[in-house]
């Protein structure tokens, strides 16, 4: 990359988006065009090939998705499998339209099967049935990756695909309803404590700053009650979906970041691909190797906030995949490896969401 070429960040205010953003400003990259999703709704096909054929970005970061937890990803199936694929082929194929020389695309470990080997890795990509719960998620993410592939084989592009882990970190998405596992466990132990503690100045606070389903800090206690309870808060314990078993990988996002700009500064579709084979499975996970299972992962969190509540775990919900591990071999021999690990990012993000 350049450092005066033209930079397109797609989803640049997001979990990953910022933080790829923030890394490339530290390293002194400094021509970025950004727009907001209000600015720029990258479903809608117009809209996007004028965006690119009056900018004409050099590189492009498609970070932009639309993303959730097991609930939203099961409820909300429509629109996950529709609004990724738009966001997709409208950006993807307005780089090849409007000569991007590189591009990087974001996609997901759930492209990989529910009984996929542990770690996974990138070779056992469509080797039998994705987990149900967030199958049409899955399939969007497993379309854009093989769309970088063709127009690579195709037309000569240099787009390169990359499958992160489950990221958490500064910008998380909190939502009760909506976010994924730590971010929401981590605000409903937060929440329980303050209940315990009959800190109601900390629980107005948080519900100022983020309602949940229109409940802000303004309401009755009664009423703020009412609607936590309806999520598992409640004043000595916290509800979590599921029994508590299923092992997940986290990478902090930060470090997410970093490995997406390494990818973007060194690797080119040309050093993903063998010779004299079929040219597939050419994405690169991003990962630690290490996971905790959910029960553990309640416990780290309960630790660290101080929370002395019980974990009540509702059997009755999906667990989902039991494990998720990347293999993350490709990538330490492409030379990255992350350096922080779940207990120092449990003790970053409680951090931030206290000050933010």
């Amino acid at each position: 990359m350049q450092l005066n070429g033209k930079i397109f960040i797609a989803g640049h205010n997001g979990l990953v988006g910022s933080a790829i953003l923030k890394n490339l400003k530290s390293k002194a990259y400094n021509n970025f065009v950004l727009r907001t999703r209000s600015e720029l709704d990258l479903r809608e096909q117009r809209a996007v090939f004028d965006f690119f054929e009056k900018e004409k970005p050099d590189y492009v970061i498609l970070a932009a998705a639309k993303v959730g937890g097991i609930v939203a990803n099961n409820t909300y199936r429509g629109q996950f499998i529709y609004e990724n694929l738009q966001i997709q082929n409208n950006v993807i194929h307005a780089s090849w339209l409007n000569g991007v020389k590189k591009l990087l695309f974001l996609g997901s470990t759930c492209i990989y099967p529910r009984e996929a080997p542990q770690p996974m890795p990138e070779n056992c990509l469509l080797t039998s049935p994705l987990e149900y719960t967030n199958e049409p998620y899955a399939i969007a993410k497993i379309a854009g990756i093989k769309l970088c592939e063709s127009y690579n084989l195709q037309y000569g592009t240099n787009y390169i695909a990359v499958m992160p882990t489950n990221l958490y970190g500064p910008n998380d998405n909190f939502d009760l309803e909506k976010s994924h596992v730590l971010p929401a466990l981590l605000r409903k132990v937060h929440l329980a404590k303050s209940l315990m503690n009959n800190d109601w100045n900390a629980i107005r606070k948080d519900l100022n700053r983020l309602p949940v389903e229109g409940v802000d800090g303004n309401a009755e206690e009664n009423a703020i009650t009412a609607k936590l309870d309806k999520y598992g808060v409640q004043k000595n314990s916290v509800e979590i979906w599921g029994t508590g078993k299923p092992l997940r990988e986290f990478l902090w996002s930060e470090e997410m970041a970093d490995a997406c700009v390494f990818i973007m500064e060194n690797i080119d579709f040309k050093d993903l691909t063998p010779q004299g084979k079929e040219i597939r499975n050419t994405h690169i996970n991003i990962g630690t190797g290490k996971d905790i299972s959910i029960r553990n992962l309640a416990d780290l969190i309960a630790k660290r906030i101080g929370y002395e509540g019980e974990f009540v775990f509702n059997a009755e919900k999906p667990d989902g995949t039991v494990r998720k591990l990347t293999d993350a071999a490709k990538l330490h021999q492409l030379g990255w490896k992350h350096k922080i690990d779940i207990e120092e990012g449990v003790e970053r993000l409680y951090a931030w969401y206290l000050g933010n």
